[in-house]
Parts: C-alpha cells; sequence; structure tokens
C-alpha cells in the first residue's frame, strides 16, 4: 500500500505543479494560449464544470466531490481487501491522486482548470484536459490490466 501513497502523492503534486507554471508563471489565460509544439500540443485556458469533456455541466460541485471521493475509497477499498501486485497498487495511487487533485481545483476554482490542447492530422481538438485527466486514465487502465480479481474462497476455508 506504500506505493499506492506515493503514486497518489505525486499525481496529485504534479498535477498542481504543472497548472500553476503553465497558469501563473507562463500566464495561459482565457486571452493568451502558447504553442508548445503545433498543432500537437497546445496549452490553452478551459474551465471544466462539469465531469469529463464538460459532460454533466450543471451538476453541482459537491455532487462531484462526492462521486470523486466516493470511487476513491471505493478504489482504496478494493485494494485493501484484494492484495494487488505493485503496478496495480501504482495505477490505483494514479487514479486517487488525480482525482484528489481535480477535487482541490473544484474546491480552490469552483471548476476543474484545463489546459492540454493535442491535435493531429488536420483534426482540430475542441477539448482541454489537464495532467490529473491523464493520471486518472492512466491508473484505471493500469487496474483493468494489471488489477487482480478476488480469488473465490473454498467452502470450508
Amino acid at each position: 500500500m506504500k506505493l499506492l501513497w506515493i503514486s497518489a502523492f505525486l499525481a496529485f503534486a504534479l498535477d498542481q505543479l504543472s497548472k500553476y507554471v503553465v497558469i501563473h508563471m507562463m500566464g495561459v489565460s482565457p486571452f493568451k494560449s502558447i504553442d508548445v509544439y503545433p498543432p500537437l500540443l497546445r496549452f490553452i485556458y478551459g474551465e471544466n464544470r462539469g465531469i469529463n469533456f464538460g459532460l454533466g455541466d450543471g451538476i453541482s460541485i459537491s455532487v462531484l466531490i462526492a462521486v470523486a471521493f466516493l470511487i476513491c475509497l471505493g478504489v482504496l477499498w478494493w485494494v485493501w481487501r484484494n492484495p494487488q501486485p505493485l503496478v496495480a497498487q501504482a495505477s490505483a495511487g494514479l487514479l486517487i491522486g488525480g482525482a484528489l487533485a481535480n477535487v482541490a481545483d473544484r474546491l480552490i476554482y469552483g471548476y476543474v482548470l484545463d489546459f492540454l490542447n493535442m491535435s493531429c492530422c488536420g483534426i482540430n481538438n475542441p477539448f482541454v484536459f489537464n495532467v490529473a485527466d491523464i493520471f486518472i486514465f492512466a491508473g484505471a487502465i493500469g487496474l483493468v490490466v494489471f488489477g487482480q480479481e478476488d480469488k473465490p474462497r473454498k467452502k470450508g476455508a
């Protein structure tokens, strides 16, 4: 479980640090974007008031925060009840740290702060995301691929 907590802390810290650097130090705002490696990577200011890609816009912040906490508690409970390999523990930590970083945004700003935009091959992607979203996605995929289900117990054992 130690690796889970380390991964969660690192995911949380890297997300919050990246937002601080891009928004407060580099000055990305609704009025200023930065072409990092056009068209593949751009920093564009975004406010996500919904779940993902703006879906669920209008759901109260309290509900979104409660759902994030319930998911984190569910993942923690599952890993605690079903000992997992190290890569699955790290994946759980990434998911939890990313989710809590987005909760911190909702508490600080009232929305999730996004700034990453990726486009390619003549397709202009209008969506933005953040580092926490990457960790949440990678953690969920890691749990699916590397997580182990509870082994059925034999009767009488």
